[in-house]
């Protein structure tokens, strides 16, 4: 059996990419439930420029997020690409069109960040359980989560907050 999960960080106004905003609100409530994603994962399904960028940073930050870190180097990845040709860092390529690839794959999947690849999914109906941390912030600008035509209805199933302002919700599809 399949579950995929999408864990991301947004602001108030949606924008999702580069979230060094997230900075000054993350605190050891949000590290502990990162930490519990993380655990209950068998396998990561990421898009190819979060693939990349995670696979630049996670390497070198074992020492310092220990058990944390560990799992995210450790862990199976499946990636969805079509311009990458050498897996590494634990990675396997989704073959093909990649809604098929993702049908056949098992196991608890936790998808980080992969803004496209979270669109793709949704339009397809392949992810079960979206969970969404709001940061008190408006950028402005930036890449928003929700690409143009995506369209989900979704209910609430979580809500709760951080001492430091952050909504941490759950949604799954209607």
């Amino acid at each position: 059996m399949r579950r995929i999960v999408a864990v991301e960080y947004v602001t108030l106004d949606g924008v999702f990419e580069n979230p060094a905003w997230s900075g000054p609100y993350f605190n050891e409530e949000l590290s502990g439930w990162q930490d519990a994603n993380l655990r209950e994962a068998d396998a990561l399904l990421l898009g190819r420029k979060t693939y990349e960028g995670f696979k630049a940073a996670w390497p070198q930050m074992e020492e310092q997020t220990g058990h944390f870190g560990v799992k995210m180097n450790s862990m199976p990845k499946h990636v969805a690409t079509t311009t990458l040709t050498e897996p590494e860092w634990n990675a396997s390529f989704l073959p093909g069109e990649v809604a098929d690839a993702v049908k056949g794959l098992e196991g608890n999947l936790l998808i980080n960040g992969s803004g496209s690849l979270v669109n793709y999914l949704t339009r397809h109906n392949l992810i079960d359980e979206y969970r969404i941390m709001i940061f008190p912030v408006v950028e402005g600008e930036g890449a928003r989560l929700w690409e143009a035509g995506t369209r989900i209805a979704l209910k609430l199933t979580d809500s709760w907050k951080t001492a430091t302002g952050v909504e941490v919700v759950t949604y799954v599809p209607a």
